[in-house]
């Protein structure tokens, strides 16, 4: 019902414009798996890899833009040409409900794959480090609802791969089936206070019913945490809120930011008063329809570009 719903909505959109996208598959235990891969000019270094990861019931195609819809995250084909990024944007496998989505950590999932995710995503960040010279010391993670739950499983299990990561619409596991995060790691959380589907303060992630897709910490006590692993003082360097473009626009958008120095650990929450589950975007428009169903978009900044800012002057220099 909810992709359905989704396609529809999707329809009224506006469509993103065609790149030069490869269509590729990695072999893996579980079977092939998809990814799309944009390689931005051919610059004689490495270039920093960006890994983008879609929702439940979406897919890498439909994240860059290459479907019906508007598609807040494809502003990265842009960043990417523009700062001569590798780009990928990888696809989850199908759970019991059919659906695209991630092994994220949250135990009470019952719908979701239970493929070897991390896997995956530690095999991609290798073939492309081998292939494509991605700089192993610059790799970003950015997701989107279930997307941005399984980046948070991937700063925990995968700290000495990532570099930062960044997740919109999402928290992390109430019940969880991973470990605590092993060691500190830069961390940006987009998320709409009105998000009908996971919620601001934390709870069950619903949608039309009562029954849960598992269960979220508050997003504050996700930034928390990652804040404190960070040995980041309590008092933000940064707190404001950013210019309102459009007075029909009912949401604002506040953003601050713990560590004032963007080449070291920082944890970032950019919140969306009266926001709903979707990425932010001025060019990337949704229909009234999708946002009769997730909540209203706010168009005061690029999600894709804030994160773009977060991770561009972050390395890993043990590496």
């Amino acid at each position: 019902m909810f992709a359905r719903l989704l396609f529809l909505a999707a329809a009224l959109c506006a469509t993103a414009s065609a790149r030069d996208i490869q269509s590729l598959e990695l072999t893996r235990p579980e079977g092939a798996r998809h990814f799309l891969l944009v390689e931005s000019g051919k610059p004689a270094g490495k270039r920093p890899l960006v890994i983008l990861l879609h929702g439940h019931t979406g897919t890498a195609a439909q994240l860059l833009g290459q479907g019906r819809g508007a598609a807040p995250l494809s502003v990265w084909l842009d960043i990417a040409d523009r700062e001569g990024l590798l780009l990928i944007a990888a696809d989850g496998a199908k759970g019991s409900d059919k659906q695209p989505g991630w092994n994220d950590c949250r135990s009470d999932a019952a719908s979701n794959p239970h493929t070897d995710d991390v896997g995956f995503i530690a095999a991609l960040i290798d073939h492309a480090v081998a292939k494509y010279r991605a700089d192993p010391s610059r790799v970003y993670v950015m997701g989107m609802s279930n997307g941005g739950m399984m980046t948070f499983r991937l700063a925990a299990e995968l700290p000495a791969k990532i570099t930062a990561i960044a997740a919109v619409s999402s928290s992390m596991a109430a019940k969880s089936s991973c470990a605590i995060p092993p060691r500190p790691l830069s961390v940006l959380i987009i998320s709409g206070d009105a998000d009908p589907l996971v919620p601001f303060t934390g709870g069950d992630v619903t949608f039309f019913s009562s029954k849960s897709r598992g269960s979220v910490v508050g997003i504050e006590t996700a930034a928390k945490l990652w804040r404190e692993l960070n040995q980041l003082p309590a008092q933000p360097s940064i707190s404001e809120s950013l210019p309102h473009r459009d007075a029909a626009d009912p949401t604002a958008a506040t953003r601050t930011i713990w560590s004032a120095d963007p080449k070291r650990h920082q944890v970032e929450l950019m919140r969306i008063s009266r926001g709903g589950h979707v990425e932010p975007s001025a060019r990337q428009r949704i229909g009234r329809l999708y946002q009769s169903i997730v909540g209203p978009q706010n168009g005061d900044f690029e999600a894709a570009e804030e994160a773009w800012a977060f991770f561009r002057d972050k390395t890993s220099t043990e590496r």
